[in-house]
């Protein structure tokens, strides 16, 4: 019986992406692992709230019953009595959870043979002296392990840490020094460690220091970013002593910053299928529900699709620009010949729907004011004569619309002049209470120095403010195969910037220590446990064959053109504060044409409806976007 975690390691041999090395540690390291000696039979898998979601993002339950489970229970519902079965405990290291798993195996009659208990992270000593303190127990325990997974794949370059109420627990106005920012922090911080200790990487840990360049005093809110990065590289760092083959000298990059990196991207349209799917429809997750017509001649049946990766057609598309993806699923319909016609109706399907809402909504247009005011190429003139034309487009759209002119203009909302503009929009009173909350920041210097991507400085050929820079010039520039394809996320930039060993200084800074300028990254040190080009460490360098790079735009699809075996180090992102599908795309964009395995982790995966509700309920993101806007 030992309390570390598994020596396997995800480096070496055959290329496991970041989700398969997940599922298989859950499924063999974990359940069959427990399948030997006498206890080769049936057993009962118990799980708290957390690690349920934890299994259940893996695998699903035909994996688990074939491990050999025959019964998933909860751990703090009543259970029966199984004495002839083993048990697997998969739970975090809580004293509660302790208490209920001595109350379950100790005494004369427990409610199973053996068990065998998996922890999700660190253990605390103290708890595990609670367990081998009680003598009924010790002789049933088979193991006692850590297996340090405490995170949620989303897909196969995508986690989150499951902390939907990260804006209002780290950034309102009452989490400072307040108990529950403490509990967040350092569950954060234990969650997005279990990934490296999954993947057996040990990073180089970025992070954003916001105000910490001397021009100004930073506010609680700037340190957040650092604060995590702190406690991260603490957890990470005890790996170093207490993993088996834990590398120790660094394999990868992590960065770490919050939502203010880009306030446009989790508002503004993004016009790849994948995005218009999870904007415009009602879906339930990652699952569409939709009345289709019945072959009887009776009332229409409901049928659930899901947008997922075990399907191929969902896969090739879901990154493709909307009209591209509603012209390739009309070629493969009138392809009788084709492969899996059954998942190429149901996507043409739900593709419909989608150019459906784009047409009744007047979504192009809107779309392309968006995209405009942006860049800089539309002001007030465009933006009213919208809302007069399009009286009737839908109110959230709207709402969003004078978001992304407030960042633009934030001068534009001085006085009544935000009131007026909501009227003319009619948007709904309470809404209007949102923009209300700008005049807490007025009195701001408009003259001190701009820092980020949201800079209100004139751009010096243009008449407008601009929020970005078209991708041109400088090996950059990016054919526009379809309309509304000029936006990017600023994750785009920040990510290849790492991925040079280029990040601005001034607003960057690094936990363990930069690189030198010109270190290489593609290597095999992210495969082989190598150490890094680091000032206190050696790289070895990798060469990797050149193949196509997808654009996420056009062309196939990222995810399955990218050869990972010949993949340099990986680069992982983390967003507190909800990630978009637009930064997602990027990161499959960014793997092929970095030549590096781009995983994007945040508190949670956010569609622009999940993120209106929070500023409407908590009223916080609108205070963030412009302390940027005017510091």
């Amino acid at each position: 019986m030992s309390c570390t975690d598994s020596a396997s390691s995800s480096h070496g041999g055959e290329y496991k992406n970041f989700r398969q090395i997940t599922r298989d540690r859950l499924l063999l390291e974990m359940l069959k692992s427990s399948s030997s000696g006498d206890s080769r039979g049936w057993k009962v898998l118990i799980m708290d709230k957390v690690t349920v979601k934890v299994m259940s993002s893996s695998c699903k339950m035909t994996d688990i019953t074939d491990q050999g489970i025959s019964l998933v229970e909860d751990l703090f519902k009543r259970r029966q009595p199984m004495p002839s079965m083993d048990v697997i405990y998969f739970i975090q290291p809580i004293k509660e959870n302790i208490v209920m798993f001595l109350s379950d195996m100790s005494g004369r009659e427990p409610l199973y043979r053996k068990a065998f208990i998996f922890f999700s992270g660190p253990t605390p000593k103290e708890l595990v002296s609670h367990l081998k303190n009680d003598s009924s127990v010790l002789p049933r325990i088979g193991a006692l392990r850590e297996m340090n997974l405490e995170y949620f794949p989303l897909e196969s370059q995508a986690f989150t840490t499951d902390h939907d109420r990260a804006l209002e627990e780290l950034y309102s106005k009452s989490s400072e020094k307040s108990r529950q920012f403490d509990i967040t922090m350092t569950t954060m911080a234990i969650r997005i460690a279990t990934v490296f200790a999954s993947l057996k990487e040990f990073p180089v840990v970025w992070y954003r220091a916001k105000g910490m360049d001397g021009t100004s005093a930073a506010t609680f809110r700037d340190l957040v970013p650092v604060r995590l990065a702190s406690a991260v590289w603490d957890t990470i760092s005890m790996y170093k002593t207490s993993i088996p083959n834990f590398p120790q000298n660094e394999t990868c990059d992590l960065l770490i910053v919050d939502r203010s990196v880009d306030l446009i991207a989790p508002i503004i349209h993004e016009w790849t299928y994948d995005a218009m799917c999870h904007d415009l429809l009602d879906l339930d997750g990652n699952k569409y529900v939709q009345e289709v017509p019945n072959k009887s001649g009776g009332d229409p049946q409901r049928k659930e699709f899901l947008l997922e990766d075990h399907d191929p057609v969902w896969l090739e598309m879901r990154h493709l620009h909307i009209a591209e993806a509603s012209e390739k699923l009309s070629d493969k319909m009138q392809n009788f010949m084709s492969k899996n016609k059954a998942a190429q109706l149901q996507q043409k399907l739900i593709a419909g729907k989608v150019n459906k809402v784009v047409r009744d909504e007047g979504l192009r247009d809107l779309g392309q004011l968006e995209q405009d005011l942006v860049f800089g190429d539309a002001g007030t003139k465009e933006l009213i004569h919208f809302l007069r034309s399009y009286q009737h487009t839908d109110t959230e759209f709207k709402l969003r619309l004078l978001m992304i002119y407030a960042m633009v203009y934030p001068e534009k909302f001085e006085g009544d002049k935000g009131t007026k503009l909501m009227q003319v929009a009619k948007v709904p009173s309470e809404d209007i209470k949102v923009f209300q909350n700008m005049k807490l920041l007025e009195g701001t210097n408009s003259k001190k120095k701009h820092h980020g991507a949201f800079s209100l400085k004139f751009d010096a050929h243009k008449k407008h403010h601009a929020l970005r820079k078209d991708r041109t010039g400088g090996g950059e520039e990016e054919e526009e195969t379809w309309q509304l394809s000029r936006f990017y996320p600023m994750l785009e930039d920040l990510i290849e910037k790492l991925g040079k060993n280029d990040m601005p200084k001034d607003e960057y800074q690094c936990m363990n220590g930069p690189r030198p300028k010109n270190a290489a990254t593609n290597d095999t040190s992210a495969k082989s446990g190598g150490t890094a080009n680091h000032p206190n460490s050696r790289r070895s360098r990798r060469t990797t064959k050149p193949h196509a790079s997808g654009d996420g735009h056009s062309g196939n699809s990222t995810s399955t053109a990218t050869d990972f075996k010949n993949m340099g180090q990986r680069i992982f992102v983390f967003i507190i504060g909800g990630a978009t599908r637009s930064e997602l795309r990027v990161c499959h964009k960014l793997t092929a044409k970095l030549k590096r395995e781009v995983i994007l982790g945040s508190t949670s995966l956010d569609d622009p409806t999940q993120y209106i509700s929070v500023i409407l309920i908590y009223k916080i993101i609108i205070i963030i976007p412009l302390v940027i806007l005017f510091n």
